[in-house]
């Protein structure tokens, strides 16, 4: 936000006039720029004392505003511009705020009393005293920070105190500051604090700023004496069930990738938490004295420091930005705050994802500082468990070397554990095997003795079957990964796995980051295997049950990501590092090389299921030829579905299940009975069986009919239910009559839009047109000719939430779908208003990709968009390849956040594959260029 540097204007004025000095105490040293650049007091006197000369109370105001209103402004402009020549000084800049807003408020203060209710009632010991609470009585201001303000007297507020309140907050108001304020007494304060925490907290955080000293000096005297004493226990559980609560509010997760800098979990309010606790309990004033408390050690301090710091100067540039209280860091002020900070792109990733990197480090640092904390409560009796565990739960034998702190696993010698560095490794499979909590001085121990762990112990076959044990041994291998993550003993143990560590990946379609993806993955093959999915993941659980290699599935979960965040291809990056690390784990050659395989081709079920037609044969063979086995084929489709259910928690759905379900059933009848297995001519037969099984009503001639006019492709790439609907809609269609049918289809989470209508060029286009303007998301379509001239086409299709349309919706839906394809709108013009890119989704750069394969399919040419994904966009690639006169068979689209891959199998007019290089460049041309244009109109 750019604001006016000129200086502020004072008025001439009669030279003998005195300007009154304002009443402020001297400002901080450690501002972010001179004081006297901030707020010229003697300047925003004369001022004031020109503009307000010779005028009557009532018009004070009117005049003082236009005065504090510039200085204010001034402030702003020269903290926010030194703030960008120093992007990371925070504490200096929230200072800085906050010594311009006292001086701005102790200013409007001084026009109340002085000029405009100068006379207090005779006699009348009138004595109000103003108040900072909360962040402002903390001394910490963000740029858009409110200013909580308390008016404090002795008794109830009299007509000159309210007088005088009333004008401030009007000056206040005027000049736009977010003023919360409340007129209180003493006896009020110590009320409503013992009643609602949140303004016990806000006391807690006072600051005098001006008026009556001494009743200032009472409530604080009171506040410690009748509130405060006695009372720390239940502040703690009140703040740390707030804390939870908020946590589950924003997502419950550090690593979520939108994260709220204020709010969420490892954020500022957490650090503003141990901060208040401190406070209620010992007095601090300054969170350096947790060192003399010995509730840190001054390594830890440290990093409380740099991570406050760092989040501040965060929550600062978003305020700037915004110029609002933003505190989401949402995808586009991600890639705004890390060029304000200084970021660059480099080894292969954008600047933002270097930042997010740091940003999440930070937050994983505050959750280890908030255990430290707590635990240093614990000890002194002030923070207890839950009642019922406190009562019942029995402390569980521990081995030689540990024992049991407030139910935590401690270590009983640190110099006799860490005689032997194994140890380092041991204290997670006993914290596995008791099921207990790791205490957090242990953790420190881990944490300050990193350095132990070297490529002896790493080949140490007793710290290898640890590890291995860790992950195949107590059924829940995420909870000993995640702390072992979090306290940087995986990637010390696994040194390849140190650049994932808090990696964010700057796209919509992931919601955590890469070390913890890799996490959720493993969490839910654990699942799978304690039987908690039978009923959603009935084949993965089925492959598990049956028997698999669990050590090569959980290496190769641990390892597939590790390649990510270089230039090269993650996947063939990934299977390099696999062949490393994978013997270092301890495995044999020939479950090594099954793990490189798993790790390269990882992708591969998910790119087969989501971007190609399994009806057609030559998919399901080209597949089947990859994996070559069925043991690698049950391990890759395990893998798999815990990969797409590790984006995410709502990634995974029916669609997508029902899709790996078919390939892995399709590729396991061919690896079993022959490739041969998949002819269209064996599978035709089949389905025309079916068909005339389920229309046994129907009279032979029709039938017959029926059976007849489809072309091969109709019987192999329908099913049967979907066939019949098709059956019953070309029964005595005529040429002018469009037949619709809309049905839930809840085995695919989608809706099931049937079409029959007579045959013309453009009709795949004309389709996903109408499906467009009604805001329907495009997961797969097929189109097919009839003999006899009639197209039927089948889309399945989501709402804007990506789940079926309620059935209470089709009616309007099938109405406005008719109304486009009888051309009573014209789809075009109607689409230019939708097909808009959300501001928070701009930032996302996706390449565009197109590519041409005439393997894939026996009869058709393959064609791959990979793009930018936006409403519109289907609509514009298939009117671009009909007016090229391209005949579209299917489309599959798997969407992956901002990114969409829409591949076509195609035929040019004369039913023949784009073998031609020249025409593949002339058609590519033609959809980039649709491409381009339609993106300019979605950000327009």
């Amino acid at each position: 936000m750019t604001l006016p540097q000129e200086p502020l204007a004072v008025p001439d004025c009669d030279p003998a006039l005195t300007a009154v000095p304002l009443p402020l105490r001297s400002a901080p040293d450690d501002l972010i720029c001179p004081a006297a650049s901030i707020f010229d007091a003697p300047a925003v006197a004369q001022a004031l004392a020109a503009a307000t000369a010779g005028l009557e109370p009532g018009q004070i105001r009117a005049a003082v505003v236009p005065v504090l209103s510039q200085a204010l402004q001034q402030g702003r402009a020269a903290i926010a511009e030194a703030f960008s020549a120093r992007p990371f000084d925070a504490r200096p800049v929230t200072r800085a705020y906050c010594w311009l807003t006292d001086c701005i408020v102790a200013s409007a203060q001084d026009v109340a009393i002085r000029l405009i209710h100068p006379q207090k009632p005779a006699g009348s010991g009138e004595r109000l005293a103003l108040i900072a609470v909360g962040g402002y009585g903390r001394g910490e201001m963000a740029p858009q920070s409110d200013v909580d303000l308390l008016f404090l007297s002795p008794t109830r507020i009299s007509p000159w105190a309210e007088s005088v309140i009333e004008t401030m907050l009007y000056i206040l108001w005027d000049l736009r500051l977010k003023v919360g304020h409340a007129s209180r007494t003493i006896k009020d304060c110590l009320r409503l604090g013992d009643e609602d925490f949140t303004i016990r907290t806000a006391l807690l955080e006072h600051r005098y700023l001006a008026g009556d000293a001494e009743l200032a000096a009472e409530l604080d005297r009171r506040l410690k004496t009748e509130l405060f004493k006695g009372t720390a226990r239940e502040f703690i559980e009140a703040k740390l069930n707030e804390r939870d609560s908020r946590h589950e509010k924003q997502g419950g997760q550090r690593y979520m990738v939108e994260p709220n800098v204020k709010e969420g979990k490892g954020g500022l309010r957490d650090l503003q938490s141990l901060f208040w606790i401190a406070k209620y309990l010992h007095g601090v004033q300054n969170p350096a004295e947790l060192v003399r408390l010995k509730m840190f050690r001054p390594e830890e301090f440290a990093t409380f420091q740099k991570a406050e710091n760092f989040l501040w100067a965060v929550r600062c540039h978003l305020h700037l930005i915004t110029g609002r209280p933003a505190d989401q860091l949402t995808f586009d002020l991600q890639v705004q705050v890390a060029e304000r900070m200084g970021y660059v792109d480099k080894g292969g990733r954008r600047a933002v994802e270097h930042f997010m990197q740091d940003y999440f480090r930070h937050a994983t640092s505050v959750g280890d500082l908030t255990r430290i904390f707590l635990t240093k409560l614990e000890a002194l009796h002030v923070k207890s468990g839950p009642l019922l565990e406190r009562i019942f739960r029995r402390v569980p034998k521990v081995k030689p070397g540990y024992q049991v702190i407030h139910n935590r696993l401690a270590i009983e010698n640190e110099a006799k554990f860490l005689k032997d560095k194994v140890n380092l490794l041991r204290l997670f499979e006993e914290a596995l095997r008791t099921g207990m909590l790791i205490h957090p001085d242990a953790m420190r121990l881990v944490t300050a003795n990193l350095h132990l762990i070297d490529d002896d112990l790493r080949t140490t076959r007793e710290a290898q079957q640890i590890f291995m044990d860790l992950l195949l041994k107590h059924g829940n291998p995420e909870r000993a990964l995640r702390r072992m993550n979090e306290l940087g003993m995986l990637a010390a143990f696994i040194p390849e796995f140190e650049p994932i560590v808090a990696m964010m990946q700057f796209n919509m379609y992931h919601s955590y980051t890469v070390d913890e993806h890799t996490i959720q993955c493993i969490s839910n093959l654990a699942q799978i295997e304690r039987g908690e999915l039978v009923e959603e993941l009935p084949v993965a659980s089925g492959i598990l049950r049956a028997g698999v290699n669990r050590k090569v599935l959980y290496v190769a979960l641990l390892l597939h990501d590790i390649g990510k965040g270089r230039a090269e291809d993650h996947s063939v990056l990934g299977a390099q590092i696999a062949r490393k690390v994978a013997p270092r784990l301890g495995l044999n050659k020939a479950d090594c090389e099954t793990v490189e395989w798993l790790v390269r081709y990882h992708l591969l079920m998910s790119d087969m299921a989501q971007k190609r037609d399994l009806s057609d044969p030559r998919t399901l063979r080209d597949f089947a030829k990859a994996v070559r086995t069925r043991k690698r084929l049950d391990l890759l489709t395990v893998l798999t579905v815990c990969d797409i259910r590790g984006v995410g928690p709502n990634t995974w759905n029916n669609w997508k299940a029902m899709l790996i379900r078919q390939l892995h059933r399709e590729t396991t009848r061919a690896l079993e009975h022959g490739l041969e297995d998949l002819n269209r001519e064996h599978r035709g037969a089949e389905a025309k069986a079916a068909l005339r099984d389920a229309l046994k009503g129907w009279e032979a001639a029709a039938l017959k009919t029926e059976l007849g006019r489809h072309y091969p492709p109709y019987w192999q790439g329908l099913d049967t239910r979907t066939q019949v609907v098709f059956a019953n809609m070309l029964r005595d269609l005529p040429d002018d009559e469009i037949r619709i049918d809309l049905v839930p289809d809840e085995d695919r989470d989608a809706t099931r839009a049937c079409f029959a209508l007579s045959d013309h060029p453009g009709i795949f286009s004309r389709l996903a047109g109408a499906l467009a303007l009604v805001g329907a998301n495009v997961v797969d379509a097929r189109t097919y000719t009839s003999k006899d001239g009639f197209a039927t086409a089948v889309f399945w299709i989501q709402d804007e939430s990506g789940s079926p349309y309620d059935a209470t919706r089709l009616p309007r839906l099938r109405q406005m779908i008719g109304k486009t394809l009888k051309g009573e709108v014209v789809t075009t013009e109607a689409i230019k208003s939708r097909d808009k890119i959300k501001k928070r989704e701009r930032a996302f750069r996706v390449a565009t990709s197109i590519t041409f394969d005439n393997e894939g399919s026996e009869i058709y040419t393959i064609i791959e968009v990979d793009t930018r994904d936006r409403p519109g966009l289907l609509f514009d690639l298939t009117r671009t390849l009909a007016n090229a006169n391209v005949y579209i068979a299917s489309a599959v689209i798997a969407t992956y956040g901002e990114q969409v891959v829409d591949t076509f199998y195609v035929k040019d007019m004369f039913g023949l594959k784009f073998h031609s290089l020249p025409k593949q460049k002339a058609l590519e041309r033609k959809l980039r260029d649709a491409i381009e244009k339609g993106v300019e109109r979605a950000i327009s």
